[in-house]
């Protein structure tokens, strides 16, 4: 017998938890990705205006995109957002799994049903960039059929991938 809960993906906002839960995971993985580049800094308000923007208020910086969240129970333990298509093509951006529970499946889970909405929307390409030193999100994401793409980021360290829906 097992005391973990099942995990179930919703879409927000809608029947998932409020949006201080879903702000709290996007300051969590933000200030996360800071610190890896090195540049670490305290707290929100020392990140750039535009990633305290989606912190702030993630209705209006999400309002056309598609924000998936993982619940544990009542409790969003992870969250992905798909944006809206453009030229047959969307991009998943901002996954984040909550570190207390890594390791169960949820980046998997998230990414999957972002790829499920992306066909039902009949985008026909699924995109996303990640930092090149992260080998393990890396992986996650060539196991689910993933392949190193030409770079539309100006952004150096960057790795561009996409897959077909």
């Amino acid at each position: 017998m097992t005391d973990q809960r099942e995990v179930v993906i919703v879409r927000w906002p809608g029947q998932g938890p409020s949006v201080d839960r879903l702000a709290e995971l996007l300051a969590a993985y933000h200030l996360r990705t800071e610190a890896e580049k090195g540049e670490a800094v305290v707290d929100v308000d020392g990140l750039s205006d535009c990633y305290r923007a989606e912190i702030l208020d993630p209705r209006a910086a999400f309002a056309d995109d598609v924000v998936l969240m993982a619940l544990s129970g009542d409790t969003a333990v992870g969250c992905l957002v798909v944006t809206a298509p453009v030229g047959g093509r969307s991009e998943v951006k901002r996954l984040w799994t909550d570190p207390a529970f890594r390791s169960r499946g949820i980046a998997s889970g998230l990414v999957g049903a972002a790829l499920a909405h992306s066909a039902e929307s009949g985008v026909s390409t699924v995109r996303l960039s990640v930092w090149k030193w992260r080998a393990g999100a890396i992986a996650l994401y060539e196991r689910l059929g993933f392949t190193v793409a030409q770079s539309w980021e100006e952004r150096d360290q960057l790795v561009c991938m996409e897959r077909a829906v």
